[in-house]
């Protein structure tokens, strides 16, 4: 592969357009749209919506699916979300790129973390600015770029930005499923890491919550009438913790255990919420067959358990897809002067949902950047051009068919 003038004066939009990227980025960061904030959802979708109009291409607002919760006295409630927004160029093209992203945030309404600003390094620090409105801004200036190049009507893509990556995409599944059986290959804009790596296979990811029910009685006067659902609950984490170190890469974090009430009443509920990383399909059959024995099998008479939840997130791991697509994005960063290396990743993300539908994805082509789902997540201000143009010239390459995106395609369907 090398760069041709076309290519040049692609390449060339997009240095120019450096200060945009970066400003309209910070604007969208300093709107609070934590996953629950429903008011800052909407606020950053209009924002959305607005700016991905200047596009060639059909923007519409897509309802995601209710899906259903489980409350800390273990009842079950119905949520819904905001919509997503799909953005669409070109759907007849004989090559379909999927690019995706989330606009929702882990910081809630009421954070003390809401605003960007410049660190003394020069870096920005800010909520979002790396996860990932900074990656989302990043991959609007690759298309806006791309649709000035002449191999772009060989290419039609299309974007998806979704409200609830942060909580495991419960609302937006289906629709990254849907994109990911028809493109060829995926890009999404998570964050690469601060040097620029890139996450290569990622483990899978479940999250579950187990309710048990006990029965109430008074503390003092009919003791030996109750069955204390809280003491259950932390049996039962005990034996899920115990699972871990039985068979490699599955590990099982006991997260919360909620339940009971006053202190002189034997707790009648508890709701145990846990979440698994597993490497590859195997170890996801073996964890989950371990967690239903668990949930069949009360710790003491008189318990009754309900397991919810699932896994959210299958496992991508580095298959002959995955390797192929890699060695062409390294390619083309070398073509920029950018080194481009992978490494594995316990961190799950839609890239997994993608890849499970049967599409190759690089799913870190956001900015550069760290310290994310924290005060201190940060993003380096220069690498907006640097992986807008390495997007774009992915693109570029997938038009004139350097990157082979249906021998990609057949490649997953093989493995399938």
């Amino acid at each position: 592969m090398r760069i041709l003038q076309q290519d040049h004066a692609a390449l060339d939009l997009v240095g120019r357009g450096g200060a945009v990227l970066v400003d309209r980025a910070i604007s969208w960061a300093n709107v609070n749209s934590g996953s629950d904030h429903a008011e800052g959802l909407e606020a950053t979708l209009a924002l959305l919506e607005t700016e991905t109009a200047r596009l060639p291409a059909e923007v519409i607002r897509v309802p995601t699916q209710g899906f259903s919760t489980v409350a800390d006295d273990g009842s079950l409630k119905s949520q819904a979300r905001a919509d997503a927004l799909q953005i669409t160029a070109r759907p007849q093209a004989p090559i379909q790129i999927v690019l995706t992203g989330h606009y929702d945030t882990v910081y809630p309404s009421d954070s003390a973390f809401q605003t960007v600003t410049a660190r003394a390094d020069g870096a920005l620090n800010g909520p979002g600015i790396a996860d990932m409105k900074g990656g989302i801004s990043v991959m609007l200036g690759a298309l806006e770029a791309f649709e000035t190049h002449p191999e772009r009507e060989r290419v039609g893509w299309t974007v998806l930005l979704s409200p609830d990556e942060e909580i495991g995409s419960p609302a937006s599944a289906p629709l990254l499923a849907e994109l990911g059986a028809r493109g060829h290959v995926g890009m999404t804009y998570e964050p690469a890491l601060a040097d620029g790596t890139l996450a290569g296979a990622r483990k899978g990811s479940g999250n579950f919550h187990l309710i048990v029910t006990g029965k109430a009685a008074h503390a003092g006067r009919a003791f030996d009438e109750g069955r204390n659902a809280v003491v259950g609950a932390s049996m039962i984490a005990a034996a899920l913790h115990g699972l871990n170190g039985q068979r490699d890469g599955v590990t099982v974090n006991v997260a919360r255990i909620s339940g009971g009430g006053a202190l002189n009443v034997v707790a009648d509920n508890a709701v145990v919420r846990f979440n698994v990383r597993v490497p590859d399909r195997a170890s996801a059959d073996w964890i989950k067959a371990a967690i239903d024995e668990i949930a069949a099998s009360p710790p003491f008479e008189g318990l009754t358990l309900a397991l919810h939840g699932g896994f959210t997130r299958p496992p991508k791991p580095m298959d002959a897809a995955q390797t192929a697509l890699f060695e062409a994005v390294r390619q083309t960063g070398a073509l920029l002067g950018q080194t481009i290396a992978w490494s594995p990743s316990g961190g799950v993300c839609e890239g997994n949902n993608l890849h499970a539908a049967g599409l190759p994805n690089i799913d870190t082509l956001g900015v550069r950047g760290g310290l994310i789902h924290s005060p201190k997540e940060f993003a380096w201000p220069e690498s907006f051009v640097e992986r807008a143009q390495l997007s774009l010239l992915m693109l570029c390459k997938i038009g004139s068919g350097e990157i082979d995106a249906h021998a990609l395609k057949r490649l997953r369907m093989e493995t399938l």
